[in-house]
């Protein structure tokens, strides 16, 4: 399929070919819940802690004796039954993290292309013209009507543009490396470089 570059200005700048077998999916909701939900379990700290028994700041004397009083037998006052006693099974330090297969997450990501593909979400552009500048970017940027957009360059990240970007709201620049299925969803405008898409193709492929 071929589908339009534009320059920053909007002017027109040929066209590339884009493959079937990535930006012609038909996109599967299930596969990308699996993978974004992989990623943001991933990326979760995992730090959450609570007290237990042994660890509250309580004496450990027996609070009054086994037999005799007519109430329940009790040890010390940090049981889990009192106020401001240890919490039982309470959450610990670790990992949410779990594993998918290296073939789902390549295909949760043709399936991202693909998906904003077909909502008419995806630019290619040229940004060989990139003077730089913040401020020129940003007219730019207001001009082509992007709000929240993710730009994924190739291996590299052309570094006059990615200075130029680095300030505007809404705006972020990826290599082709840092492209994943998360941060495609989130955004409403995907745009590609010529180099990306190359990228993108070679490591899909």
């Amino acid at each position: 399929m071929k589908l339009d570059v534009i320059k920053l200005d909007g002017g027109k700048a040929g066209s590339v070919d884009l493959g079937e077998d990535i930006f012609g999916l038909e996109p599967r909701a299930d596969i990308l819940q699996r993978v974004v939900r992989w990623q943001r379990n991933k990326a979760q700290a995992g730090t959450h802690k609570v007290k237990t028994r042994s660890e509250v700041s309580y004496s450990t004397k027996k609070i009054y004796r086994q037999k005799g009083t007519g109430g329940a037998r009790h040890g010390a006052r940090s049981a889990p039954i009192f106020r401001k006693g240890g919490i039982y099974k309470g959450p610990t330090p670790r990992s949410h993290a779990h594993d998918l297969p290296k073939k789902v997450r390549a295909l949760g990501l043709k399936h991202a292309l693909s998906a904003k593909m077909a909502a008419g979400e995806l630019v290619i552009i040229d940004i060989a013209d990139s003077t730089g500048k913040t401020a020129a970017l940003a007219k730019q940027v207001r001009d082509l009507g992007w709000k929240r957009a993710l730009i994924i360059d190739g291996a590299e990240v052309n570094a006059e543009f990615a200075k130029a970007a680095r300030n505007i709201e809404g705006l972020d620049v990826l290599p082709s490396m840092g492209a994943n299925v998360y941060d495609i969803l989130k955004r409403d405008t995907l745009v590609l470089t010529k180099a990306g898409v190359e990228a993108l193709e070679a490591r899909l492929k």
